[in-house]
Parts: structure tokens; sequence; C-alpha cells
């Protein structure tokens, strides 16, 4: 197989993915903008919608005006190349009605983050479209994995909260964890990426999770039983920016990415199980 480029190899999913596919990647360097062969697969982006606290355009620069780097330098003589695009379920933005559909849902996002990566797949597909370039955009659920390590009450809040419980300590839960999310473990996510790169249509979007809505609050009791945890689940207010930007519940229709063959190995129960266990050692 064809090398693919990876664009932003070193963050928590981009290393993941270099690491499980080291003979099939390139991980190119944080300046490099130019990819060889007729594979890339893009993972440069920010993580949450907070940044508009303390800078407007660090989710603009790093969404959008990176990627037109990247997109300036693809060789567009090449019909053989495809741009492989990793979104986030964030992009569906405030919908009532789940699961989350490539073909049915009405994207809403809400959030500075959210808006710029709905913003990039456009961007994206416009730019392909004009020059007859190929693309697939990946929309990834919430994605765990031990390998995270930037997890905090704003990215990844359900491995924070894991970890919290691991640890003894007490827990805050927003609307008495209310909320419904679709999880996947990071391994799951990156054979699923590699799934779509082997298999699926180009000039698609794909969604890629387990495709399951899991309660946050059964999800935490699981992990205090898990870990036997003397932790305290305190209930409480969400603030106002997190009622503004979150979505309250969301979990992802993935009848495409099953077409293409994937199976995922880990469900919610073998997902809390590794990552107490891990945080029970660290």
């Amino acid at each position: 197989m064809e090398k693919i480029n990876i664009f932003g190899g070193t963050g928590f999913i981009g290393g993941r993915f270099c690491e499980m596919y080291k003979d099939e990647s390139i991980k190119l360097g944080r300046a490099d903008y130019q990819a060889d062969g007729n594979q890339s697969l893009y993972f440069i982006s920010t993580v949450d919608n907070y940044n508009v606290h303390k800078d407007l355009h660090i989710d603009i620069d790093t969404n959008l005006t990176v990627l037109m780097h990247v997109l300036e330098n693809i060789d567009r003589s090449n019909k053989d190349f495809v741009f492989n695009f990793v979104s986030s379920w964030f992009v569906y933005g405030k919908n009532e009605v789940i699961p989350f559909s490539e073909e049915n849902s009405i994207c809403n996002p809400t959030g500075f983050y959210s808006i710029t990566k709905r913003c990039a797949e456009q961007l994206i597909i416009s730019f392909c479209e004009t020059f007859d370039i190929k693309y697939r955009i990946l929309r990834l659920a919430n994605v765990l994995g031990e390998q995270d390590c930037k997890i905090s009450k704003k990215k990844n809040a359900l491995q924070y909260i894991i970890k919290q419980i691991s640890n003894n300590e007490d827990v805050d839960l927003y609307n008495a964890g209310a909320t419904v999310r679709d999880y996947i473990y990071v391994d799951d996510a990156c054979r699923a990426m590699m799934c779509c790169i082997n298999n699926a249509p180009v000039n698609e979007i794909i969604n890629i999770a387990n495709g399951v809505p899991y309660v946050l609050s059964e999800v935490v009791e699981l992990a205090v039983d898990l870990s036997q945890s003397t932790s305290k689940i305190n209930n409480i207010e969400p603030p106002h920016f997190h009622k503004v930007v979150q979505v309250k519940n969301s979990y992802l229709d993935i009848t495409k990415l099953k077409s293409y063959g994937f199976q995922s190995e880990y469900n919610i129960e073998a997902m809390v199980e590794k990552l107490v266990g891990y945080y029970k050692k660290n």
C-alpha cells in the first residue's frame, strides 16, 4: 500500500494512527504543507470551543488558515490524490433529532471550534469540486484513549471524570449527567479511518463512532463500580457558556461506516475498564 501523508501526526489521535500504521504513514512536520503521493490524512485542529475566551483568532488560524496553506500546495494535476479530512460530530450542533446522519441531519454548529470545523468541511468540498480533487470527510464521535494527555473539563470531559473517579476525587456533573454521547476508543477510531481510506468511496462524508447512545450518568456509575471509587458525585448547574455552545444529546448513525466493513472492538465497558486500569496505575 502506498504511504499516507499525515498532517498533525503528533496529536492524540494522529499520533496513535501513526503508531498503529507506522509502515503505512509518513508523519509530516509542523510547517510542512506539501504532501506527496496519493493519500493524505489531515488531523490539524483545535480541540474545544473555549478558545474564544482567550483569543478570538486561534480557531480560525488553526482550523482554517493552516488548512488553506495545505490546500494551496496540493498538486492539482494528480487526479489520483485523495484528501482525507478528520472532522468532528460537533459540526452537527444543536439538532433535535438523533442519531445524526451524514445525509439527513442539518449542520447547526455552535461555538468557534464547531463553526470553523464545519467551515473547513465546506471549503474543502468547494476547493475539491473546483479543481477536480477527491476528498473524504470523516466526522469523529468523542474519542477516548490513554494517550490523550490534554483531557480537562473542557476537552474529553468523560475521560477527565474517569480519571477523577479513579483517583477518588469528587466529581461535578452538569444536569445530573443526563447527557447522551457517542464514544469510540482511539484504536477503533484509527481502524475506522484506515477502513475508510481503503474501502470507502471518495467525495463522501462518513461518521466514525460506535453508533450507540451512552448516557453520561450511567457511564460515570460504571466507572465508580469498576474502580471501587469513593468519589462523591455532585450535581451542579452548568455555566452560561456551556448552555450557549453545548449540545445536550448526540450520537451518530454509522450505517455508512458499517457498509465498508468496519466493526468496533471496544464497547463502553471495555473502554472504561481500560481507562480505569490506566489511571489506577498512573
